[in-house]
Protein backbone atom coordinates (compact mmCIF):
# COMPACT_ATOMS: atom_id res chain seq x y z
CA UNK A 1 0.00 0.00 0.00
CA UNK A 2 1.14 3.55 -1.12
CA UNK A 3 0.06 6.85 0.78
CA UNK A 4 -0.43 10.23 -1.19
CA UNK A 5 1.13 13.38 0.39
CA UNK A 6 -1.97 14.79 1.42
CA UNK A 7 -5.63 13.72 2.60
CA UNK A 8 -7.71 16.40 0.50
CA UNK A 9 -5.74 15.25 -2.97
CA UNK A 10 -5.67 11.79 -1.94
CA UNK A 11 -9.38 11.87 -0.89
CA UNK A 12 -10.33 13.48 -4.64
CA UNK A 13 -8.02 10.66 -6.26
CA UNK A 14 -9.74 7.79 -3.95
CA UNK A 15 -13.51 9.27 -5.29
CA UNK A 16 -12.62 9.90 -8.76
CA UNK A 17 -11.14 5.86 -9.09
CA UNK A 18 -13.76 4.60 -7.07
CA UNK A 19 -13.96 0.50 -8.49
CA UNK A 20 -11.52 1.06 -11.42
CA UNK A 21 -10.24 -2.27 -12.87
CA UNK A 22 -11.07 -3.04 -16.54
CA UNK A 23 -10.92 -6.24 -18.00
CA UNK A 24 -7.48 -4.87 -19.56
CA UNK A 25 -4.41 -2.92 -19.41
CA UNK A 26 -0.77 -2.42 -20.98
CA UNK A 27 0.49 0.57 -19.46
CA UNK A 28 3.89 -0.17 -17.41
CA UNK A 29 4.23 -0.30 -13.48
CA UNK A 30 5.87 2.89 -12.18
CA UNK A 31 8.82 -0.02 -11.00
CA UNK A 32 9.63 -0.32 -14.12
CA UNK A 33 13.50 0.39 -15.30
CA UNK A 34 11.97 2.19 -18.69
CA UNK A 35 10.80 5.30 -16.97
CA UNK A 36 13.71 5.23 -14.57
CA UNK A 37 15.61 8.00 -13.74
CA UNK A 38 17.24 6.15 -10.42
CA UNK A 39 17.73 2.42 -11.29
CA UNK A 40 21.21 1.85 -9.90
CA UNK A 41 19.89 2.72 -6.36
CA UNK A 42 20.37 5.91 -4.52
CA UNK A 43 21.64 7.70 -1.63
CA UNK A 44 22.13 4.47 1.12
CA UNK A 45 22.07 4.35 4.23
CA UNK A 46 19.09 2.80 6.52
CA UNK A 47 15.47 3.70 6.48
CA UNK A 48 14.10 2.96 10.10
CA UNK A 49 10.27 2.58 10.40
CA UNK A 50 8.59 1.27 13.24
CA UNK A 51 5.75 -0.87 13.56
CA UNK A 52 2.88 -1.35 15.97
CA UNK A 53 3.33 -5.37 16.72
CA UNK A 54 5.02 -8.59 15.33
CA UNK A 55 4.04 -9.95 12.10
CA UNK A 56 2.28 -12.76 12.07
CA UNK A 57 4.22 -14.44 9.82
CA UNK A 58 6.60 -13.42 6.68
CA UNK A 59 4.72 -15.55 4.56
CA UNK A 60 2.17 -13.82 3.07
CA UNK A 61 0.15 -16.21 1.74
CA UNK A 62 -0.75 -17.66 5.58
CA UNK A 63 -1.14 -13.82 6.64
CA UNK A 64 -4.38 -11.14 7.11
CA UNK A 65 -2.56 -8.28 9.38
CA UNK A 66 -1.02 -5.15 8.60
CA UNK A 67 2.42 -5.77 9.94
CA UNK A 68 2.80 -8.99 7.80
CA UNK A 69 1.75 -7.35 4.68
CA UNK A 70 4.04 -4.27 5.26
CA UNK A 71 6.87 -6.64 5.59
CA UNK A 72 5.19 -8.78 2.22
CA UNK A 73 4.97 -5.43 -0.18
CA UNK A 74 8.53 -5.21 0.13
CA UNK A 75 10.26 -8.69 -0.69
CA UNK A 76 7.28 -10.13 -2.82
CA UNK A 77 4.89 -8.94 -5.71
CA UNK A 78 1.86 -9.51 -7.16
CA UNK A 79 0.70 -9.66 -10.60
CA UNK A 80 -0.83 -6.28 -10.45
CA UNK A 81 0.00 -3.78 -8.18
CA UNK A 82 -1.84 -0.25 -7.72
CA UNK A 83 -0.43 3.35 -8.73
CA UNK A 84 0.83 5.06 -5.43
CA UNK A 85 -1.38 7.29 -3.76
CA UNK A 86 -4.17 5.76 -5.52
CA UNK A 87 -6.75 2.45 -5.78
CA UNK A 88 -5.94 2.19 -9.38
CA UNK A 89 -4.63 -1.00 -11.18
CA UNK A 90 -1.34 -1.25 -13.17
CA UNK A 91 0.76 -3.60 -14.13
CA UNK A 92 3.70 -5.21 -11.84
CA UNK A 93 4.71 -8.86 -12.87
CA UNK A 94 2.17 -8.73 -15.36
CA UNK A 95 2.41 -6.35 -17.59
CA UNK A 96 -1.15 -7.10 -19.23
CA UNK A 97 -4.68 -9.16 -18.88
CA UNK A 98 -7.47 -10.10 -19.87
CA UNK A 99 -10.82 -11.13 -18.80
CA UNK A 100 -13.65 -13.42 -20.63
CA UNK A 101 -16.96 -12.02 -20.55
CA UNK A 102 -17.84 -14.98 -18.47
CA UNK A 103 -15.68 -13.80 -15.67
CA UNK A 104 -14.49 -17.30 -15.56
CA UNK A 105 -11.10 -16.83 -17.50
CA UNK A 106 -8.29 -14.26 -16.76
CA UNK A 107 -5.27 -14.75 -18.78
CA UNK A 108 -1.81 -12.76 -17.83
CA UNK A 109 1.28 -11.60 -20.05
CA UNK A 110 4.06 -12.03 -17.67
CA UNK A 111 7.53 -9.57 -17.05
CA UNK A 112 10.21 -10.97 -18.73
CA UNK A 113 13.78 -11.32 -17.15
CA UNK A 114 12.92 -11.44 -13.36
CA UNK A 115 13.89 -14.02 -11.22
CA UNK A 116 13.60 -14.63 -7.61
CA UNK A 117 16.09 -13.46 -5.01
CA UNK A 118 17.16 -17.14 -4.80
CA UNK A 119 17.80 -16.93 -8.69
CA UNK A 120 14.78 -18.85 -10.19
CA UNK A 121 13.36 -18.03 -12.80
CA UNK A 122 10.06 -16.34 -12.42
CA UNK A 123 7.82 -17.62 -15.57
CA UNK A 124 4.15 -19.25 -16.29
CA UNK A 125 4.68 -21.82 -13.92
CA UNK A 126 5.78 -20.25 -11.53
CA UNK A 127 2.52 -18.57 -10.88
CA UNK A 128 0.62 -21.77 -11.24
CA UNK A 129 3.17 -23.62 -8.83
CA UNK A 130 1.44 -20.60 -6.03
CA UNK A 131 -1.64 -21.16 -6.92
CA UNK A 132 -1.87 -24.59 -7.08
CA UNK A 133 0.12 -24.49 -3.73
CA UNK A 134 -2.74 -22.61 -2.22
CA UNK A 135 -5.82 -24.86 -3.13
CA UNK A 136 -3.80 -27.87 -2.43
CA UNK A 137 -3.24 -27.00 1.30
CA UNK A 138 -4.84 -29.10 3.71
CA UNK A 139 -6.13 -29.63 7.12
CA UNK A 140 -4.73 -27.02 9.57
CA UNK A 141 -3.69 -24.95 6.65
CA UNK A 142 -7.05 -24.18 5.56
CA UNK A 143 -8.24 -23.05 8.89
CA UNK A 144 -9.50 -19.32 8.65
CA UNK A 145 -6.38 -17.80 10.65
CA UNK A 146 -4.23 -19.31 8.36
CA UNK A 147 -5.37 -19.14 4.63
CA UNK A 148 -7.52 -16.46 5.79
CA UNK A 149 -7.65 -14.40 2.56
CA UNK A 150 -7.73 -17.55 -0.03
CA UNK A 151 -10.39 -18.88 2.03
CA UNK A 152 -12.22 -15.83 1.72
CA UNK A 153 -12.28 -15.10 -1.73
CA UNK A 154 -11.87 -18.99 -3.42
CA UNK A 155 -14.19 -19.97 -1.38
CA UNK A 156 -12.69 -23.56 -1.01
CA UNK A 157 -9.78 -25.95 -1.34
CA UNK A 158 -9.46 -29.49 -3.74
CA UNK A 159 -10.23 -31.19 -0.16
CA UNK A 160 -12.29 -30.91 2.77
CA UNK A 161 -16.02 -29.78 3.41
CA UNK A 162 -15.92 -26.74 1.21
CA UNK A 163 -14.18 -28.71 -2.11
CA UNK A 164 -17.48 -28.42 -3.85
CA UNK A 165 -17.28 -24.56 -3.33
CA UNK A 166 -14.07 -23.93 -4.75
CA UNK A 167 -13.71 -21.01 -7.29
CA UNK A 168 -10.42 -22.13 -8.08
CA UNK A 169 -10.39 -24.81 -11.38
CA UNK A 170 -6.88 -24.62 -12.55
CA UNK A 171 -4.23 -23.03 -13.68
CA UNK A 172 -2.58 -23.08 -17.46
CA UNK A 173 0.78 -22.06 -18.56
CA UNK A 174 0.80 -21.60 -22.17
CA UNK A 175 4.48 -20.22 -22.06
CA UNK A 176 6.86 -18.87 -20.21
CA UNK A 177 4.96 -15.97 -20.12
CA UNK A 178 1.62 -16.62 -20.76
CA UNK A 179 -0.52 -17.93 -17.83
CA UNK A 180 -4.37 -18.25 -17.52
CA UNK A 181 -6.72 -18.33 -14.44
CA UNK A 182 -9.54 -20.74 -14.63
CA UNK A 183 -12.68 -20.49 -12.46
CA UNK A 184 -15.38 -22.24 -11.70
CA UNK A 185 -17.61 -19.32 -11.43
CA UNK A 186 -16.99 -15.49 -11.96
CA UNK A 187 -15.63 -13.28 -10.08
CA UNK A 188 -15.52 -10.05 -11.16
CA UNK A 189 -12.81 -8.07 -9.47
CA UNK A 190 -11.05 -11.08 -9.27
CA UNK A 191 -8.11 -8.75 -10.86
CA UNK A 192 -7.88 -6.11 -8.26
CA UNK A 193 -8.12 -9.29 -5.93
CA UNK A 194 -4.72 -9.91 -7.14
CA UNK A 195 -3.23 -7.18 -5.77
CA UNK A 196 -3.66 -8.37 -2.22
CA UNK A 197 0.00 -9.32 -0.79
CA UNK A 198 -1.64 -13.11 0.31
CA UNK A 199 -1.56 -13.53 -3.68
CA UNK A 200 2.03 -12.43 -3.81
CA UNK A 201 4.34 -14.69 -5.75
CA UNK A 202 6.96 -16.95 -3.90
CA UNK A 203 9.68 -18.88 -5.62
CA UNK A 204 8.67 -22.76 -6.03
CA UNK A 205 12.19 -23.59 -5.21
CA UNK A 206 12.33 -21.67 -1.82
CA UNK A 207 8.66 -22.90 -0.73
CA UNK A 208 9.82 -26.53 -1.22
CA UNK A 209 13.74 -26.63 -0.25
CA UNK A 210 12.11 -25.04 3.14
CA UNK A 211 9.34 -26.53 3.74
CA UNK A 212 6.81 -23.90 3.57
CA UNK A 213 3.91 -26.21 3.83
CA UNK A 214 5.48 -28.98 5.52
CA UNK A 215 5.75 -28.12 9.63
CA UNK A 216 7.35 -31.36 10.81
CA UNK A 217 10.50 -30.94 12.71
CA UNK A 218 10.48 -27.17 12.22
CA UNK A 219 6.80 -25.59 13.85
CA UNK A 220 3.91 -26.72 14.84
CA UNK A 221 2.49 -23.81 13.20
CA UNK A 222 3.17 -23.54 9.41
CA UNK A 223 3.22 -19.27 10.20
CA UNK A 224 6.42 -20.07 12.07
CA UNK A 225 7.65 -22.93 9.72
CA UNK A 226 11.93 -22.13 8.39
CA UNK A 227 10.33 -20.84 5.43
CA UNK A 228 8.21 -18.60 6.96
CA UNK A 229 10.30 -17.29 9.66
CA UNK A 230 13.65 -17.26 7.63
CA UNK A 231 13.33 -17.52 3.96
CA UNK A 232 10.49 -15.91 2.63
CA UNK A 233 11.32 -15.48 -0.91
CA UNK A 234 10.02 -13.27 -3.80
CA UNK A 235 10.66 -11.18 -6.33
CA UNK A 236 10.50 -7.30 -4.74
CA UNK A 237 13.00 -4.01 -4.38
CA UNK A 238 14.16 -6.02 -1.00
CA UNK A 239 15.60 -9.06 0.33
CA UNK A 240 14.59 -10.67 3.58
CA UNK A 241 18.00 -10.03 5.87
CA UNK A 242 16.79 -11.43 9.24
CA UNK A 243 13.85 -11.20 11.98
CA UNK A 244 14.40 -10.88 15.77
CA UNK A 245 11.26 -11.40 16.89
CA UNK A 246 10.07 -8.20 19.08
CA UNK A 247 12.72 -6.39 18.29
CA UNK A 248 12.85 -5.85 14.05
CA UNK A 249 12.60 -7.24 10.55
CA UNK A 250 15.97 -6.38 8.64
CA UNK A 251 15.74 -6.20 4.90
CA UNK A 252 18.63 -5.29 2.32
CA UNK A 253 18.65 -3.67 -0.83
CA UNK A 254 17.86 -5.96 -3.87
CA UNK A 255 20.58 -5.53 -6.37
CA UNK A 256 19.45 -7.80 -8.90
CA UNK A 257 16.09 -6.17 -8.51
CA UNK A 258 13.98 -5.64 -12.08
CA UNK A 259 12.80 -2.26 -11.58
CA UNK A 260 13.85 0.97 -9.64
CA UNK A 261 16.47 -0.15 -7.42
CA UNK A 262 15.80 0.88 -3.84
CA UNK A 263 17.42 4.24 -2.82
CA UNK A 264 18.46 2.95 0.80
CA UNK A 265 20.86 0.10 1.54
CA UNK A 266 18.38 -1.03 4.42
CA UNK A 267 15.18 -1.40 5.44
CA UNK A 268 14.23 -1.62 9.02
CA UNK A 269 11.05 -2.22 10.68
CA UNK A 270 10.87 -2.23 14.53
CA UNK A 271 8.83 -3.35 16.59
CA UNK A 272 7.39 -0.49 19.36
CA UNK A 273 4.05 -1.60 20.37
CA UNK A 274 3.73 1.41 22.51
CA UNK A 275 2.46 4.41 20.73
CA UNK A 276 3.51 7.35 23.27
CA UNK A 277 7.20 5.36 22.62
CA UNK A 278 6.89 5.14 18.78
CA UNK A 279 6.89 8.91 19.06
CA UNK A 280 9.72 9.28 21.59
CA UNK A 281 11.75 7.43 19.84
CA UNK A 282 11.04 9.56 16.23
CA UNK A 283 11.73 12.99 18.34
CA UNK A 284 15.11 11.42 19.40
CA UNK A 285 16.31 10.91 15.75
CA UNK A 286 16.17 6.87 16.84
CA UNK A 287 13.39 6.40 13.62
CA UNK A 288 12.83 8.08 10.64
CA UNK A 289 8.94 7.27 10.85
CA UNK A 290 6.00 5.02 12.33
CA UNK A 291 2.25 4.10 11.80
CA UNK A 292 -0.45 5.09 13.55
CA UNK A 293 -0.18 7.98 15.08
CA UNK A 294 -2.32 9.09 18.41
CA UNK A 295 -4.34 11.36 17.76
CA UNK A 296 -3.05 13.75 20.70
CA UNK A 297 -0.16 13.37 19.11
CA UNK A 298 -0.43 14.71 15.70
CA UNK A 299 -0.24 18.54 16.20
CA UNK A 300 2.65 18.94 18.89
CA UNK A 301 4.54 16.61 16.05
CA UNK A 302 3.93 19.21 13.29
CA UNK A 303 4.45 21.93 15.64
CA UNK A 304 7.93 20.43 16.25
CA UNK A 305 8.55 20.41 12.20
CA UNK A 306 7.94 16.61 11.40
CA UNK A 307 5.93 15.62 8.58
CA UNK A 308 1.97 14.34 8.69
CA UNK A 309 0.58 12.16 6.36
CA UNK A 310 -3.31 11.41 6.24
CA UNK A 311 -4.90 8.48 4.67
CA UNK A 312 -8.29 8.61 3.93
CA UNK A 313 -10.27 6.29 6.02
CA UNK A 314 -11.01 3.80 3.65
CA UNK A 315 -11.57 0.75 6.74
CA UNK A 316 -14.10 0.07 9.04
CA UNK A 317 -14.06 -0.63 12.67
CA UNK A 318 -16.69 -2.82 14.64
CA UNK A 319 -17.98 -4.40 17.63
CA UNK A 320 -18.80 -7.86 16.78
CA UNK A 321 -21.16 -10.59 18.05
CA UNK A 322 -20.37 -14.34 18.52
CA UNK A 323 -23.52 -16.20 18.04
CA UNK A 324 -22.03 -19.06 19.39
CA UNK A 325 -23.05 -17.67 22.45
CA UNK A 326 -27.40 -18.60 22.28
CA UNK A 327 -28.33 -15.07 23.83
CA UNK A 328 -26.85 -13.27 21.14
CA UNK A 329 -29.13 -15.06 18.79
CA UNK A 330 -31.51 -13.21 19.71
CA UNK A 331 -31.95 -10.21 17.69
CA UNK A 332 -33.67 -7.95 20.14
CA UNK A 333 -30.32 -8.75 22.19
CA UNK A 334 -28.20 -7.32 18.83
CA UNK A 335 -30.32 -4.38 18.68
CA UNK A 336 -30.44 -3.72 22.26
CA UNK A 337 -26.52 -3.49 21.79
CA UNK A 338 -26.67 -1.49 18.71
CA UNK A 339 -28.90 0.89 20.44
CA UNK A 340 -26.32 1.05 23.64
CA UNK A 341 -23.41 2.27 21.78
CA UNK A 342 -23.18 6.19 21.51
CA UNK A 343 -20.72 6.15 18.47
CA UNK A 344 -20.21 9.80 18.06
CA UNK A 345 -18.60 9.28 21.59
CA UNK A 346 -16.24 6.76 20.99
CA UNK A 347 -14.97 8.72 18.07
CA UNK A 348 -14.26 11.94 20.22
CA UNK A 349 -13.16 9.76 23.12
CA UNK A 350 -10.66 7.21 21.24
CA UNK A 351 -10.03 7.66 17.83
CA UNK A 352 -8.18 10.23 15.52
CA UNK A 353 -9.90 13.66 14.34
CA UNK A 354 -11.68 13.17 10.60
CA UNK A 355 -12.99 9.95 11.92
CA UNK A 356 -16.26 9.37 10.19
CA UNK A 357 -19.54 7.47 12.63
CA UNK A 358 -20.21 4.32 10.51
CA UNK A 359 -24.02 3.14 9.78
CA UNK A 360 -22.62 -0.04 7.75
CA UNK A 361 -19.65 -2.29 7.11
CA UNK A 362 -17.96 -0.29 3.88
CA UNK A 363 -16.94 3.43 4.00
CA UNK A 364 -19.09 5.47 1.39
CA UNK A 365 -16.50 5.56 -1.15
CA UNK A 366 -17.44 2.08 -1.78
CA UNK A 367 -19.89 0.73 -4.94
CA UNK A 368 -22.90 -0.14 -3.00
CA UNK A 369 -22.83 1.50 -0.30
CA UNK A 370 -25.97 2.27 0.92
CA UNK A 371 -26.99 5.95 2.73
CA UNK A 372 -30.35 4.62 3.71
CA UNK A 373 -30.01 1.55 5.79
CA UNK A 374 -31.78 1.19 9.41
CA UNK A 375 -29.73 2.88 12.10
CA UNK A 376 -29.30 2.40 15.49
CA UNK A 377 -29.11 5.84 17.16
CA UNK A 378 -27.68 5.94 21.06
CA UNK A 379 -31.16 5.52 22.77
CA UNK A 380 -30.41 4.04 26.42
CA UNK A 381 -34.16 3.59 26.88
CA UNK A 382 -34.52 1.54 23.98
CA UNK A 383 -31.91 -0.56 24.95
CA UNK A 384 -32.70 -1.38 28.33
CA UNK A 385 -36.55 -2.02 26.66
CA UNK A 386 -34.99 -4.20 23.89
CA UNK A 387 -33.65 -6.55 26.83
CA UNK A 388 -36.32 -6.09 28.70
CA UNK A 389 -38.31 -8.05 26.02
CA UNK A 390 -35.49 -10.41 25.38
CA UNK A 391 -36.11 -11.48 28.81
CA UNK A 392 -31.94 -10.61 29.69
CA UNK A 393 -32.15 -7.31 31.51
CA UNK A 394 -28.96 -9.89 33.32
CA UNK A 395 -27.03 -10.32 30.42
CA UNK A 396 -23.53 -10.64 31.04
CA UNK A 397 -20.74 -10.89 28.28
CA UNK A 398 -17.32 -11.66 27.69
CA UNK A 399 -16.04 -8.60 25.94
CA UNK A 400 -12.55 -9.14 24.00
CA UNK A 401 -10.03 -6.53 22.83
CA UNK A 402 -5.97 -6.62 22.02
CA UNK A 403 -3.53 -5.24 23.88
CA UNK A 404 0.05 -4.54 22.60
CA UNK A 405 -1.60 -2.93 19.25
CA UNK A 406 -2.41 -0.07 17.02
CA UNK A 407 -4.41 -0.51 13.88
CA UNK A 408 -5.16 2.15 11.20
CA UNK A 409 -8.78 1.24 12.10
CA UNK A 410 -8.69 1.11 16.10
CA UNK A 411 -5.33 3.55 16.73
CA UNK A 412 -5.76 2.92 20.93
CA UNK A 413 -8.35 -0.44 21.24
CA UNK A 414 -7.95 -0.08 25.01
CA UNK A 415 -9.61 3.67 24.98
CA UNK A 416 -12.20 2.04 22.12
CA UNK A 417 -12.97 -0.74 24.90
CA UNK A 418 -13.23 1.59 27.79
CA UNK A 419 -15.66 4.08 25.81
CA UNK A 420 -18.14 0.83 24.63
CA UNK A 421 -17.77 -0.89 28.05
CA UNK A 422 -19.23 2.22 30.01
CA UNK A 423 -22.11 2.35 27.38
CA UNK A 424 -22.99 -1.32 27.94
CA UNK A 425 -23.01 -0.66 31.32
CA UNK A 426 -25.27 2.04 31.07
CA UNK A 427 -27.92 -0.35 29.69
CA UNK A 428 -27.38 -2.99 32.36
CA UNK A 429 -25.61 -5.45 30.73
CA UNK A 430 -22.60 -6.57 32.64
CA UNK A 431 -18.93 -6.88 31.10
CA UNK A 432 -16.11 -9.29 32.08
CA UNK A 433 -13.14 -8.13 29.93
CA UNK A 434 -10.71 -10.77 27.98
CA UNK A 435 -7.72 -8.85 26.80
CA UNK A 436 -4.93 -10.55 24.80
CA UNK A 437 -2.04 -10.04 22.98
CA UNK A 438 -2.73 -9.13 19.33
CA UNK A 439 -0.95 -11.56 17.59
CA UNK A 440 -1.28 -14.44 17.62
CA UNK A 441 -3.52 -15.20 21.10
CA UNK A 442 -6.04 -12.23 19.79
CA UNK A 443 -6.33 -12.90 16.36
CA UNK A 444 -6.80 -16.71 16.92
CA UNK A 445 -9.06 -16.12 19.96
CA UNK A 446 -11.65 -14.24 17.16
CA UNK A 447 -11.19 -16.22 14.14
CA UNK A 448 -9.25 -19.54 15.16
CA UNK A 449 -11.12 -22.66 15.64
CA UNK A 450 -11.03 -23.31 19.69
CA UNK A 451 -12.01 -19.86 19.98
CA UNK A 452 -15.58 -19.98 20.55
CA UNK A 453 -16.56 -20.16 24.14
CA UNK A 454 -14.17 -17.17 25.37
CA UNK A 455 -15.40 -14.16 23.98
CA UNK A 456 -18.99 -12.57 23.25
CA UNK A 457 -18.29 -9.74 21.71
CA UNK A 458 -15.21 -8.30 20.29
CA UNK A 459 -13.57 -5.30 18.56
CA UNK A 460 -11.74 -5.47 15.62
CA UNK A 461 -11.83 -4.46 12.03
CA UNK A 462 -10.80 -4.01 8.61
CA UNK A 463 -8.56 -1.90 5.69
CA UNK A 464 -10.07 -2.63 2.65
CA UNK A 465 -7.15 -3.97 0.31
CA UNK A 466 -9.00 -3.12 -2.72
CA UNK A 467 -12.00 -0.96 -4.14
CA UNK A 468 -14.80 -3.77 -4.53
CA UNK A 469 -17.83 -4.40 -1.94
CA UNK A 470 -17.14 -8.35 -2.02
CA UNK A 471 -13.34 -6.57 -0.16
CA UNK A 472 -15.85 -5.73 3.13
CA UNK A 473 -19.12 -6.93 3.33
CA UNK A 474 -18.10 -10.61 1.00
CA UNK A 475 -15.14 -10.80 3.79
CA UNK A 476 -17.38 -10.63 7.22
CA UNK A 477 -20.43 -12.11 6.21
CA UNK A 478 -19.96 -14.48 2.59
CA UNK A 479 -20.33 -17.62 4.67
CA UNK A 480 -20.13 -19.66 7.76
CA UNK A 481 -17.06 -17.91 10.33
CA UNK A 482 -15.96 -18.37 13.67
CA UNK A 483 -15.66 -14.74 14.58
CA UNK A 484 -19.65 -14.83 13.80
CA UNK A 485 -21.03 -17.76 14.73
CA UNK A 486 -24.39 -17.93 12.58
CA UNK A 487 -26.07 -19.25 9.74
CA UNK A 488 -27.85 -17.04 7.62
CA UNK A 489 -28.31 -18.97 4.08
CA UNK A 490 -30.15 -15.96 2.60
CA UNK A 491 -27.38 -13.09 3.16
CA UNK A 492 -24.77 -15.84 2.35
CA UNK A 493 -26.84 -16.60 -1.22
CA UNK A 494 -27.18 -12.93 -1.53
CA UNK A 495 -23.66 -11.79 -1.12
CA UNK A 496 -22.55 -14.58 -3.68
CA UNK A 497 -25.25 -14.19 -6.73
CA UNK A 498 -23.71 -10.43 -6.40
CA UNK A 499 -19.83 -11.17 -6.19
CA UNK A 500 -20.64 -13.03 -9.50
CA UNK A 501 -22.23 -10.43 -11.41
CA UNK A 502 -20.00 -9.68 -14.65
CA UNK A 503 -19.94 -5.38 -14.10
CA UNK A 504 -19.58 -3.21 -11.23
CA UNK A 505 -22.87 -1.20 -12.58
CA UNK A 506 -25.18 -4.81 -12.09
CA UNK A 507 -23.36 -5.52 -8.86
CA UNK A 508 -24.34 -1.47 -7.23
CA UNK A 509 -28.03 -2.29 -6.90
CA UNK A 510 -27.63 -5.61 -5.40
CA UNK A 511 -25.01 -4.47 -2.88
CA UNK A 512 -27.29 -1.68 -1.50
CA UNK A 513 -29.88 -4.11 -0.94
CA UNK A 514 -27.30 -6.39 0.97
CA UNK A 515 -26.02 -3.62 3.11
CA UNK A 516 -29.86 -2.87 3.99
CA UNK A 517 -29.69 -6.87 4.93
CA UNK A 518 -27.11 -6.73 6.92
CA UNK A 519 -27.93 -3.89 8.92
CA UNK A 520 -31.74 -5.05 9.72
CA UNK A 521 -29.80 -8.54 10.76
CA UNK A 522 -27.30 -6.76 13.21
CA UNK A 523 -24.27 -9.14 12.88
CA UNK A 524 -22.50 -6.57 14.54
CA UNK A 525 -22.20 -2.65 14.97
CA UNK A 526 -20.27 -0.96 12.28
CA UNK A 527 -18.84 1.89 14.62
CA UNK A 528 -16.57 3.99 12.84
CA UNK A 529 -14.06 5.04 9.93
CA UNK A 530 -10.98 6.25 11.54
CA UNK A 531 -9.01 8.13 9.66
CA UNK A 532 -5.32 7.15 10.38
CA UNK A 533 -1.99 8.94 10.57
CA UNK A 534 1.49 8.90 9.82
CA UNK A 535 4.75 10.85 11.16
CA UNK A 536 8.17 11.49 9.74
CA UNK A 537 11.32 12.98 10.35
CA UNK A 538 12.12 16.12 8.31
CA UNK A 539 14.41 14.47 6.16
CA UNK A 540 12.38 11.54 4.70
CA UNK A 541 11.37 11.82 1.24
CA UNK A 542 10.11 9.79 -1.31
CA UNK A 543 7.08 8.27 0.77
CA UNK A 544 3.70 7.87 -0.70
CA UNK A 545 0.53 7.17 1.43
CA UNK A 546 -2.01 4.43 0.24
CA UNK A 547 -5.57 4.28 0.68
CA UNK A 548 -5.31 0.76 0.91
CA UNK A 549 -1.76 0.42 2.61
CA UNK A 550 0.32 -0.55 -0.35
CA UNK A 551 3.53 1.04 0.40
CA UNK A 552 6.64 -0.07 -1.22
CA UNK A 553 9.82 1.54 -0.32
CA UNK A 554 12.36 1.79 -2.83
CA UNK A 555 11.73 5.51 -3.87
CA UNK A 556 12.76 6.51 -0.23
CA UNK A 557 15.04 8.73 0.65
CA UNK A 558 16.85 9.81 4.18
CA UNK A 559 19.39 12.51 4.40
Amino acid sequence: MVFSTTMRRLGAAVAALALIGGVSACAESQRDPGGSTSGDGGSGGTFIFAGSSNPATLDPAMASDGESFRVARNIFEGLVSVKPGTIELEPLLATEWESSEDGKDHSFTLREGVKFHDGTEFNAEAVCTNFERWYNWEGLNQSENLSYYYGKLFRGFKTGDKSADALYKNCEATDPTHVTIHLNAPFASFVQAMTLPAFSMASPTALEKYQADNTQGTADDPRFSEYATAHPTGTGPFTFESWERDQQVTLNRNEDYWGDKAKVDKAIIKIISDAKARTQELQAGNIHGYDLVAPADVQPLKDAGFQIQNRPAFNILYLGMNQYNEKLKDPKVRQAIAYAIDKDAVVKQSLPEGSQVATQFMPDMVNGYNPDVTTYEHDVEKAKALLKEAGQENLELKFAYPTGVSRPYMPTPEDTFTSIKAQLEAVGIKVTPVAAQWSPDYLDMIQGDNGEDKHDIHLLGWTGDYNDPDNFVGVFFGGKSKEWGFDNPELFKALNDARQLPTAEEQKAEYEKINAQIADYVPGVPIAHPAPSLAFGKDVKGYTASPVQDEVWNNVTVQ
